[in-house]
């Protein structure tokens, strides 16, 4: 028997399908870092989402640990250094939930440009703010997108059905239909709109600070539902009441939940929107991470 423990939970039919295998003794419950830390002597498979943070301290403790299977993108809540050093396997399923992050972020531009979100509380509130809400038009535009990968592309083709230039910056990608790739200083100076799509990591956090803010254009939306710590909270706040940003649409922040006080400072600016990290909480896009995982574990395993 493999031992599985499933930390984060996945869609109930492929908690059924994955508690149906003979071979497999599975678990699940959402356990705190010292409770986790107590039963990882036991666990072969471990399998997370984004809320379970992997440390290397886990990995230590994880003895019989084969493998580590994450459900989803990102793989910045993993300590992937340390488990390649102990030859533990990382997965993840980084196209199963684009589509759903890609409409999230045509959600958030058009929420940030048309004051959807402020519109909806006025009202709820019993005011009538027709004349404070002018907006901006997507079409025409230029939407510059940082990391042509799975998700970007697709942001990408429905920029470009929205009637938008695309340009876009991502040097492992050297042609897609429709975008013109280019520098970062560039894509900064020509765009109207910013959205980001990239992991967290060394190169990437903060790429977006006080000094990328001011080689954009005055009255720049920026757009992140990849990962918090891509941009400088505080830079952007700065931006956002000086009114060089126009607005920031953000389904992720550095510090989640964002209950600092640069987050409620942040929050409470009338140019911002926001959701809680919800880009791929879809019943569509659970359902395809999940089936794309047990694919991806089953056949590592061999069962």
């Amino acid at each position: 028997m493999i031992r599985v423990h499933v930390n984060d939970p996945l869609e109930k039919e492929a908690m059924e399908v994955l508690k149906s295998k003979p071979q497999l003794e599975v678990t699940c419950e959402h356990l705190d870092k010292d409770k986790l830390l107590a039963v990882m002597p036991e666990i072969e498979v471990l399998i997370v989402r984004s809320a379970t943070k992997v440390t290397s301290e886990l990995i230590e403790k994880g003895t019989k640990l084969r493998l580590i299977c994450r459900a989803g993108v990102g793989l910045d809540n993993i300590d992937v250094e340390a488990a390649q050093k102990r030859g533990i396997k990382v997965l993840n399923t980084p196209g199963a939930s684009a589509i759903s992050v890609a409409e999230l972020t045509f959600g958030l531009m058009l929420s940030a440009a048309r004051h959807i979100a402020r519109g909806t509380m006025d009202l709820k509130n019993g005011l009538w703010t027709k004349k404070e809400l002018e907006g901006v038009e997507l079409f025409n535009k230029t939407l510059g997108i940082i990391g042509l990968g799975t998700i970007g592309k697709e942001v990408a083709k429905r920029a470009i059905a929205f009637g938008m230039s695309v340009v876009a910056y991502d040097p492992y990608v050297k042609h897609f239909e429709g975008v013109k790739l280019t520098n970062l200083d560039e894509l900064y100076a020509v765009s109207d709109f910013i959205t980001l799509h990239v992991p967290l990591t060394k190169e990437t956090k903060h790429l977006i600070n006080a000094d990328t803010i001011a080689k954009m254009k005055d009255g720049v939306i920026i757009v992140n539902a990849s990962r918090g710590g891509v941009i400088d909270e505080a830079a952007l706040y700065d931006a956002l009441v000086a009114r060089k940003v126009y607005a920031a649409a953000l389904d992720v922040f550095e510090v989640e939940p964002p209950n600092d006080e640069l987050r409620k400072k942040l929050l409470q600016l009338p140019n911002v929107v926001a959701t809680p990290h919800i880009g791929a909480s879809t019943i569509e896009a659970q359902s395809r991470v999940a089936k794309e995982l047990l694919q991806k574990l089953f056949e590592e395993l061999k069962i």
